[in-house]
């Protein structure tokens, strides 16, 4: 064979910068698949697709559609670059939602430990080419600002939280909520059926738990779009009020009661429950609680148990996390603090043993405690999946970021069910062990 001279040699085509880089990505990909085993691919900038697994599902990848988006990540591994990267569509999900990419770590701990296997030494040396490249900077993305988590809120404080959230645009949550506009756990009697069932069916248990009487006096703190008092006042012949922080919310709400022709049995106002006076027979807050903060929740039931009829009945419907095993005041984990800055300003999960000592506390007399977990993964999956069909009506709607932050969220909120690290609970309470019994010897009419 001849020789090369060394001419040859220096005419020789030298790979370019993008090659080392692509190069370096195939090469950490390659290693990633051989320890996790992955379900789906990735797409690199140049459009080439690499598999993470052996048996891959056709057209599910995570694409990576800028040669900086690895650099950036790999120098700075921070949930928040990865949700600034992927709000501006620097990395996308294609064929499939969170869910679909997800779910199989959600259920496998082995898949979440196999990275551990990855030679860390051989794996830095693959990466070299990435870690030293220019990077992409994180823009910045639609986010609350400043005092997101809420700590040290004044009064006002709740309705900017409440706005960022729920003042998105009506059309917008239409996309993907049933007709009845709730924004809070469904009831699922059978796994098959539709959301549109499931909610029917939430509202309804609802009404039957709180043991609804005609002309009762029923409070919703928290009404939303104005769904539970609609369906009281329809199905139990209820005199309603409702309190919400969301005008959005609040114009609809009116506006669907007008169409309704209730109007002269329910009212709703744009007012902080802190700031209400009067008495209730019956008291719903349904996906509320989350929001007011853990330094607040004393005062939260002290203020419900004042609203509350001596013979009344309090439902509180909460998501919430799992207990520590040691007590100590919670930490704000990176998920947290993405929730807070992004999705719910203001906003903290308490657990569930906190939440039932707190209301004892106070006064309360807790009658029953019901778990729901397994049907907010679901409902939360219906949400993803009918935002993710209606994508370009939702860009057209809110834009692109503000979508793809949304359908993030569902997404990462069905996995969170699904795994157990959020919870669920509808805790029913009585004013007092001392006062009427206002519930029955069992509860066997709620599951007939």
């Amino acid at each position: 064979m001849p020789a090369v001279s060394s001419a040859t040699a220096e005419q020789a085509p030298r790979p370019s910068h993008d090659d080392r880089l692509l190069k370096a990505a195939r090469q950490a990909i390659g290693m990633i698949r051989e320890a996790v085993d992955a379900h789906f691919s990735v797409r690199l900038w140049d459009g080439t697709v690499e598999p993470l697994g052996r048996a891959v599902t056709p057209g599910l990848q995570v694409a990576i559609n800028s040669p900086g988006v690895l650099p950036s990540l790999l120098r700075r591994p921070t949930l928040d670059r990865l949700i600034r990267h992927y709000a501006h569509g620097r990395i996308d999900i294609e064929g499939g939602t969170v869910i679909d990419i997800g779910e199989p770590f959600a259920l496998d701990q082995t898949k979440r430990k196999a990275l551990r296997r990855i030679n860390k030494v051989a794996l830095a040396k693959t990466i070299w080419p990435l870690l030293t490249a220019k990077g992409d900077a994180p823009d910045a993305s639609r986010d609350f600002g400043a005092g997101a988590e809420g700590t040290g809120r004044q009064k006002g404080d709740n309705k900017r939280f409440i706005g960022f959230h729920y003042d998105v645009s009506n059309d917008f949550y239409k996309l993907f909520l049933d007709p009845e506009m709730q924004y809070s756990c469904g009831y699922f009697t059978e796994w098959t059926n539709s959301l549109e069932q499931a909610q029917r069916d939430k509202l309804d248990m609802i009404c039957r738990k709180l043991r609804l009487k005609p002309g009762e006096r029923m409070l919703d703190i928290g009404s939303g779009w104005g769904g539970l008092l609609c369906h009281a006042v329809q199905n139990y012949g209820v005199r309603g009020h409702g309190v919400t922080l969301s005008e959005e919310q609040l114009a609809l709400a009116q506006e669907k009661v007008e169409r309704l022709g209730i109007a002269d049995k329910i009212t709703f106002e744009l007012r902080d429950y802190q700031e209400l006076d009067g008495r209730f027979d019956k008291i719903a807050s349904i996906g509320m609680y989350e929001h007011i903060g853990l330094a607040n929740i004393p005062a939260y039931f002290q203020k419900t148990r004042s609203l509350l009829a001596d013979d009344g009945l309090f439902l509180n419907h909460a998501i919430s996390r799992r207990a520590k095993r040691k007590s100590k005041r919670f930490s704000a984990r990176p998920e947290q603090l993405a929730l807070q800055k992004y999705i719910f300003p203001g906003g903290e999960l308490d657990d569930i043993g906190h939440s039932v000592a707190e209301m004892e506390k106070t006064g309360f007399e807790v009658h029953d405690v019901e778990a729901w977990r397994p049907h907010y993964e679901q409902t939360t999956r219906h949400w993803c999946e009918r935002l993710s069909a209606r994508r370009e009506e939702a860009e057209a709607l809110v834009g692109p970021e503000a979508y793809r932050i949304w359908v993030a969220y569902l997404g990462g909120c069905s996995l969170a069910f699904k795994r157990g690290s959020a919870r669920i609970y509808q805790t029913l309470a009585g004013k007092s062990a001392r006062g009427p019994r206002a519930v029955p010897p069992t509860r066997a009419d709620l599951y007939e």
